[in-house]
């Protein structure tokens, strides 16, 4: 058997060093299409709890026709923080179809935060009303961060922004992110902040609804983020069955998205509007909601672009790997 073969490892600094947001966006958007068309597969979602306090996931797809093939391991870890660490982790593994020999193992933490931000910024490119110039973000962590900083990157009219954090206190660090791109202040009233923004964007642990269902005004659209294990959910009871529902991946939003507590209720997957199989016609009194439970396509379009640049740059750590 050949013993020539190398596995190319990328750390947390290099995949950073490599990320572009543009790049990402172009990645995730080819991912959405690829499902659409059904020419990149997502393989059923391993979520599962464990008696540490973390959860443990795997996502996992293939291009066929691209010779794409990989998994990413990840999951939450909420004593993390008190070790000093980030609670969510992940690695993604990118594997050689014809032979089964792994050829980039990389740090999925940036890949999972940015892609995620790429996926909420295409959906509001699709869903949100053009008009929209104001939002409200729950979470003031890295995935809030990132959804916010995709929503003023492709929403050049938004200029107002209020926020929530778990506790209610002021987040200075998060405000000093973004006051040079906008008007940003912490939400006084969280059911008065919704009511007054013209889009929601949702980035928490999803432990339980964060607003009453009737401050939610027609016209509004929501990014849901944090529901991607069963259990878990961000909005109030009752909400879903008033708004357009719109997905990632219909199998997987009612598994484990905020869709899992109306799983009957119909639904339309976003690459199915970029591809045009569907459309939005959103009316101005439209409510529109995007779940978002994260597609392995995306990690793994996201993961060759930084395997293919890191070649090109002589980035990263090439060590023998024997099959």
């Amino acid at each position: 058997m050949p013993s020539d073969a190398r596995l190319l490892l990328l750390d947390r600094d290099e995949v950073q060093s490599l990320l572009l947001p543009d790049d990402v966006l172009e990645a995730v958007r080819e991912a959405f299409v690829l499902h659409s068309h059904g020419e990149g597969r997502v393989f059923p979602v391993v979520r599962e709890p464990l008696v540490t306090g973390g959860v443990f996931g795997i996502k996992s797809g293939d291009v066929q026709a691209q010779g794409l093939l990989g998994f990413k391991a990840a999951g939450f870890w909420p004593d993390n923080r008190r070790l000093g660490g980030a609670p969510h982790q992940a690695t993604i593994m990118l594997i050689d179809p014809a032979t089964g020999r792994p050829v980039c193992l990389l740090d999925g933490n940036a890949v999972t935060t940015m892609r995620t931000g790429a996926a909420g910024g295409l959906g509001l490119q699709q869903l949100a009303r053009a008009d929209s110039t104001s939002a409200c973000v729950f979470g003031t962590g890295v995935q809030a961060r990132v959804q916010l900083s995709f929503a003023l990157r492709l929403l050049p009219a938004l200029v107002e922004v209020r926020y929530a954090t778990v506790d209610g206190q002021r987040d200075a660090a998060f405000e000093a992110q973004f006051a040079h791109r906008c008007d940003i202040l912490p939400a006084r009233d969280r059911n008065a902040a919704v009511s007054e923004s013209d889009i929601v964007i949702t980035a928490t642990p999803g432990a339980g609804a964060l607003f009453d269902t009737q401050a939610v005004q027609p016209g509004t659209h929501l990014n849901c983020v944090g529901a991607d294990t069963k259990g878990k959910r961000e909005l109030p009871e009752g909400l879903l069955e008033r708004v357009r529902l719109f997905v990632d991946d219909q199998a997987q939003a009612r598994q484990i998205g905020e869709t899992q507590w109306a799983a009957d209720m119909p639904c339309i997957e976003l690459g199915d509007l970029l591809t045009g199989k569907a459309r939005a016609d959103r009316h101005p009194t439209d409510i529109t909601v995007f779940d978002m439970t994260g597609l392995a396509l995306q990690d793994l379009t996201v993961a060759r672009l930084l395997h293919q640049r890191a070649g090109a740059a002589g980035v990263g750590s090439s060590i023998p790997w024997a099959w």
